[in-house]
């Protein structure tokens, strides 16, 4: 068994010893890691993010996953990664192993953004942003220090944007709750747990340079004449950015145990389900 599995309630499991049940008015029979820090499964079951599939930790191996041909993961980014792809919908990836049930886990070609849905999205995704980066900038954590300008900062980028939008005539709104729960969310877990923050990190930045740059073309061909926005322009090579990215992420990971890995993996999927309740913020 990989260090890592996908465990849906509609399946039948033996019980991990690992594991505990969470009881909460909205969410039955929610199984959550032992090792969850006590706010965290607070703030989840509050804001509803436990839900019906949940990364658990398995059994502590200290070998890493592999990649699907089989072969060995050549840094702690590749865990990452093939985390992260198992949790797209198979209709938006290849390597997705999740069923599209929502609107935005459908192919993104199927989708149909309204603009002041693309608003509410620019305004809580800046909120995520800010927070991030303020984050890094001021750290709790020696090791987020390494992930200062690395060129993929994208607070400004958005600024602009909406000072852009705004000029021409159209209503910005106030950030709503979930890119305020995010960054609640975010800070919180900066304070406690650096290799949980570290998954949510990679994934928010990563996110925006891969599937980010197919929905921006998808919204700019419907609702804004095709006008590219700041927020999917870098300064530098995107390529280079990210690798540049991807070394430091491997060279703070070799510091952890196999048990730091592990909970950073976990918390893929909060972090999934935050970006998606944001994400759908365009649709709507």
């Amino acid at each position: 068994m990989e260090s890592l599995t996908l465990i849906s309630q509609s399946r039948s499991l033996s019980i991990n010893p690992n594991l505990r049940i969470l009881s909460s008015p909205n969410v039955s029979s929610t199984f959550i890691p032992k090792d969850v820090p006590y706010f965290k499964t607070q703030f989840l079951k509050l804001t509803g993010m436990a839900t019906r599939n949940v990364i658990v930790s398995a059994a502590m191996t200290e070998k890493p996953w592999k990649r699907y041909t089989g072969g060995e993961a050549k840094g702690f980014v590749d865990e990452m990664r093939l985390v992260a792809m198992k949790l797209h919908t198979r209709q938006q990836a290849q390597e997705g192993e999740m069923e599209a049930k929502a609107p935005e886990e459908q192919r993104v070609e199927e989708w149909e953004p309204t603009l002041d849905g693309y608003l509410k999205f620019l305004v809580d995704i800046k909120v995520v942003y800010d927070t991030l980066e303020q984050i890094i900038e001021k750290p709790s954590f020696p090791s987020y220090g390494e992930f200062r300008n690395t060129g993929l900062e994208r607070s400004e980028k958005l600024a602009k944007d909406l000072k852009w939008l705004e000029e021409k005539g159209y209503g910005v709104p106030e950030a709503s709750s979930p890119g305020v729960a995010y960054a609640k969310y975010l800070k919180q877990l900066s304070e406690k747990d650096p290799q949980a923050f570290i998954c949510h990190f990679y994934n928010i930045y990563f996110a925006n340079t891969a599937g980010g740059r197919i929905i921006a073309k998808k919204v700019a061909e419907k609702i804004l004449d095709s006008r590219e926005l700041e927020f999917y322009k870098w300064d530098g090579e995107l390529s280079q950015l990210l690798q540049n990215v991807r070394d430091k992420l491997n060279k703070v990971a070799e510091n952890w145990s196999r048990e730091d890995k592990n909970r950073c993996l976990g918390e893929t999927e909060i972090s999934f389900k935050f970006y998606r309740e944001i994400v759908r913020l365009m649709l709507s």
